[in-house]
């Protein structure tokens, strides 16, 4: 959570952006080793719903947390490819052409593994400390090709997780440009694609305890503060299924989501996600503010759309919401694929957001503040 905030302005109420911050994977059973003959393997858990045959034949990093037993925290990556999902031959499997890959979670998922025999060997080196320093830890696969911008125009960016860090940066660009005297505030949450419900997921009161905090620290009261949420507007801002050129039948013509069309302004009449006639108000005046174009998505009835934080942190906070996001393919795969110029959009309708609708204006840095205010102490004396 980061924040922009004056307390003569609180009781007006907020402006907020919430995004997720995980992503649909797999992730390491941390004593599941096993040696198939010459070869060893990992066992994993499917996190979400990915695309379980996008994550084989890629060459995979691992990365992940360890406690420590002075009560720290590492984060860790091992920054070379240790791991492989290997597919099955052709030779082996004659209909995998013509009938889909099939694959069992349990048996068929086992990455290939080329460290250490007791992964925490690994993960001490990893971590830069000594293996019996380690209480615990967890980690997940992640792909070892890095992000990329692709097309002979620099169109399209292809990387890993843009479902939905794509939002997350977007997010944290915007809110540093919010107006100084505004209240805006960026919520990050965990566990989305695993239905939010955890201490630091949506469902949980990770932003209205932050949100009342701030309140209470600007001297409003419990009832003041339910007021401002009722006049605060949230963006759940979670990327959005893209017209693909061969599945094209799969959404509906008229309320479809191009790449390269604009950031998607997404409704469900089933409340998946939370748009209402004013949040969207609130959006579309920030596009105009931006000076960039949008574009409505609603799903076929025949094929139920995602879900999103939109909903649950509405229904927490009671505050107006509108899910908006980016257009992207391959959704949910180890490696997904968006517009640039979509990309580039969304931070600027965020801040725009942020500025009520007005176009943003940069803030200075700390050296021109200081600046300003020696200048404005010359002219008094």
């Amino acid at each position: 959570m980061a924040f922009a905030w004056n307390p003569s302005t609180a009781r007006d109420g907020v402006r907020i952006v919430g995004a997720h911050t995980d992503s649909p994977g797999l992730h390491l059973k941390t004593r599941a080793s096993r040696l198939h003959g010459s070869l060893s393997t990992l066992g994993v858990e499917v996190y979400g719903s990915p695309l379980l045959n996008s994550w084989l034949d890629r060459d995979l990093e691992v990365a992940g947390i360890a406690v420590l037993r002075d009560g720290s925290q590492r984060t860790w990556r091992s920054n070379v490819a240790v791991a492989r999902i290997a597919q099955l031959a052709v030779h082996l499997d004659r209909q995998v052409n013509d009938s889909g890959v099939v694959l069992d979670r349990h048996l068929h998922l086992r990455p290939l593994w080329t460290g250490s025999r007791n992964i925490i060997d690994d993960v001490a080196r990893w971590c830069g400390v000594s293996a019996s320093s380690i209480i615990e830890w967890e980690a997940r696969l992640v792909d070892h090709q890095p992000a990329s911008v692709i097309g002979e125009k620099s169109e399209l960016l292809a990387s890993g997780r843009l479902d939905n860090l794509l939002s997350c940066w977007a997010a944290v660009r915007a809110i540093r440009t919010a107006p100084l005297g505004s209240c805006s505030v960026i919520a990050l949450f965990d566990h989305e694609e695993v239905g939010s419900a955890s201490p630091t997921g949506a469902a949980g009161p990770f932003l209205s305890d932050g949100l009342e905090m701030l309140m209470t620290a600007s001297g409003v009261d419990r009832a003041g503060f339910l007021r401002a949420m009722s006049a605060s507007i949230m963006v759940s801002a979670d990327n959005s299924h893209g017209v693909h050129p061969n599945y094209s039948e799969r959404h509906d013509p008229e309320t479809a989501p191009h790449i390269h069309g604009g950031v998607a302004l997404k409704r469900n009449a089933s409340q998946r996600y939370a748009t209402t006639p004013r949040s969207a108000a609130a959006f579309v005046a920030a596009c105009s503010a931006a000076g960039v174009t949008h574009q409505e998505f609603a799903s076929r009835n025949t094929i139920p759309c995602g879900s999103t934080i939109g909903p649950i942190a509405a229904t927490r906070l009671g505050i107006d919401t509108v899910d908006i996001g980016v257009p992207q393919l391959s959704m949910h795969s180890a490696r997904e694929v968006c517009s640039v110029r979509d990309a580039i959009d969304l931070p600027k309708v965020l801040a725009a957001l942020f500025a009520n609708g007005k176009k943003p204006r940069p803030r200075p840095s700390s050296r021109a503040r200081r600046g300003q205010s020696d200048s404005r102490a010359s002219r008094r004396a």
